[in-house]
C-alpha cells in the first residue's frame, strides 16, 4: 500500500523518488509557498527547506522550482486535489442556474482600409 501525504489542495505519493520531507515541501511550495514561509511552517530552518528543495530538484533532475513542479506533476508524485472544484461544477450542472453563464459577443466586423500608391513615373536611363 502506497502512503500519500496531503497539504492544502495537493496530494503527495510517497515511495515515488522522493524522501518524505522533501515531498512535504515540495507540496508547500506547490501552494507558493517560498523557503521562508515553508520554514516557519515546519518549524525548521530557512536553509534546510532550501537544502530539502534542492535535492529534490536534482532528484527529477530540474534546476528550477517551477520545473520541479511540473516535472512531479508528470511523474505522478504530486496531483492537485479537484474533487471539490469537480464537484462544485456539477452541482452547477444539475442545478440549471444560468446566472453564472457568460455570452460571448459577436465579434465586430472589421474591416482594412486599403490606399493605392502610384509611383512617380522616372526616367528610363539606356546605356
Amino acid at each position: 500500500m502506497e502512503a500519500t501525504i496531503i497539504n492544502g489542495v495537493w496530494k503527495g505519493h510517497l515511495g515515488r523518488g522522493l524522501a518524505h520531507k522533501e515531498l512535504q515541501y515540495l507540496l508547500s511550495a506547490a501552494q507558493g509557498m517560498t523557503a521562508k514561509q515553508i520554514a516557519r511552517q515546519f518549524d525548521v530552518a530557512a536553509c534546510t527547506v532550501a537544502k530539502r528543495l534542492s535535492c529534490a530538484m536534482f532528484k527529477l533532475g530540474v534546476t528550477r522550482q517551477t520545473a520541479m513542479i511540473a516535472e512531479a506533476m508528470r511523474r505522478q508524485i504530486i496531483s492537485p486535489m479537484c474533487f471539490a472544484l469537480a464537484a462544485l461544477i456539477a452541482m452547477h450542472a444539475m442545478t440549471g442556474d444560468e446566472s453564472m453563464r457568460r455570452d460571448r459577443r459577436v465579434p465586430e466586423r472589421r474591416t482594412a482600409e486599403l490606399r493605392m500608391v502610384r509611383r512617380a513615373e522616372q526616367p528610363m536611363l539606356l546605356a
